[in-house]
């Protein structure tokens, strides 16, 4: 929320008042019975509103700083100065995150990347960059640099056979009873 924001919003809730303390007035019959609501309709008009514009800087939560003071804005780690314009804030040219980070910190005016991703991860199981492993006696696949996997499954030749049979923990189909039999 920047200033314009929190200047229409200090007005709105001036309006509020003003419109529930004229509100109160017309719907009571007799002012005299009722101290409590007098009481509040006086306090409400007794609130001052000031206008900063020029004089110095409201943040999202209310609180006012002096020109040329340094503050930080609740919706942004990096630092402003209130100068008569209102809020100047730093807007630096963050580096930018590396494409395999998993954990992202906000301390300070740009994010910074706390933790890497350096492994890959392929059904349910978790490889080392550049390790190879045979998910299947078919498949052979590598975790890249790049933490994506990439396999390669076993070209078969095609049997020689009518009947080819596919053993546990063999790729292609083999001939049991020999070639050309069925």
């Amino acid at each position: 929320m920047g200033p314009l924001r929190s200047a229409a919003s200090v007005f709105l809730l001036l309006f509020l008042l003003l419109a529930l303390s004229v509100a109160s007035s017309t719907t009571v019959g007799n002012p005299q019975d009722y101290v409590a609501d007098e009481a509040e309709r006086t306090a409400a008009d007794n609130i001052v509103f000031d206008d900063y514009r020029g004089k110095g800087c409201v943040d999202d939560s209310g609180f006012v700083y002096k020109l040329g003071e340094r503050f930080y804005p609740g919706h942004s780690n990096c630092p402003c100065v209130c100068t008569e314009d209102g809020p100047v804030c730093d807007q630096p040219e963050c580096p930018k995150l590396h494409p395999k980070c998993t954990k992202v910190e906000h301390n300070g005016c740009c994010p910074e990347c706390k933790e890497v991703k350096n492994f890959c991860e392929y059904r349910g199981k978790t490889y080392k960059i550049l390790e190879e492993f045979k998910p299947s006696p078919c498949e052979w696949c590598r975790c890249e640099p790049n933490n994506e996997v990439h396999c390669v499954v076993s070209d078969c030749a095609v049997p020689e056979c009518v009947n080819p049979v596919y053993e546990p923990e063999q790729c292609c189909p083999i001939c049991k009873n020999g070639k050309h039999s069925s």
